[in-house]
């Protein structure tokens, strides 16, 4: 009985590798499919960029206005959706999430004076004077 413990563990260790890598080989085959020109793009060196173009290898993408580079499809990280790539280029809030507001009144100015709340100057009164 120990015996068969001890084939099937390594056998069912690499069933369960030869599985995640399929799953990361189809989502690697989906992101490929979803790259089309016009799309916001994230390398994986955290550029992102806009999708000029698609070849057989390479994507084109521009990474400013009239600046188009030429990188291997493998170096896509991620397509973003069109909104997700504004807010994040523009800075512009995501529409789903409220914009957040400050409310001056809760809003307390940064003091850098030696005087704290209590209006003393910072300095003990109590403490003996050296000679």
């Amino acid at each position: 009985m120990s015996n068969l413990i001890i084939l099937l563990v390594p056998l069912l260790l690499l069933f369960m590798l030869f599985r995640s890598n399929k799953k990361r080989q189809e989502q690697a085959k989906e992101l490929r499919s979803a790259l089309e020109p016009g799309s916001g793009v994230r390398t994986i060196g955290g550029m992102y960029a806009l999708v000029k173009s698609v070849n057989e290898e390479t994507v084109e993408l521009e990474v400013a206005p009239g600046t188009v580079v030429h990188y291997t499809k493998g170096a896509i990280a991620a397509v973003l959706d069109r909104e997700e790539y504004d807010a994040i280029i523009n800075g512009r809030p995501a529409e789903d999430e409220p914009a957040e507001t400050v409310d001056e009144a809760d809003e307390k100015p940064l003091s850098f004076d030696k005087k704290d709340e209590s209006g003393t100057d910072g300095t003990d009164d109590e403490a003996p004077q050296s000679k």
